[in-house]
């Protein structure tokens, strides 16, 4: 788990926060952020569904297929 420190500072009216190289998201990301008492959890909002599909097609094909066993099992009593 990557741990880092960083400060507060103002950006207009609101409290910011500069995430450090090692824990950041990237660009453009939807956060969430939960705040129990003093711990404040920060993770990915959800994609909608035609983007997460999106997303998967863009990952690059397997090199291979593997194929499944085509023998046929038989059946067993009293299952």
């Amino acid at each position: 788990m990557a741990t880092a420190k960083t400060r507060t500072f103002r950006s207009g009216n609101s409290e910011a926060v500069r995430l450090p190289k090692d824990v950041a998201y990237g660009e453009d990301v939807e956060l969430v952020i939960v705040r129990s008492g003093d711990v404040l959890t920060l993770y990915p909002a959800a994609t909608s569904i035609p983007e997460m599909i999106a997303r998967l097609e863009a990952l690059p094909a397997p090199p291979s297929i593997e194929a499944r066993d085509t023998e046929e099992l038989p059946e067993r009593a009293g299952l």
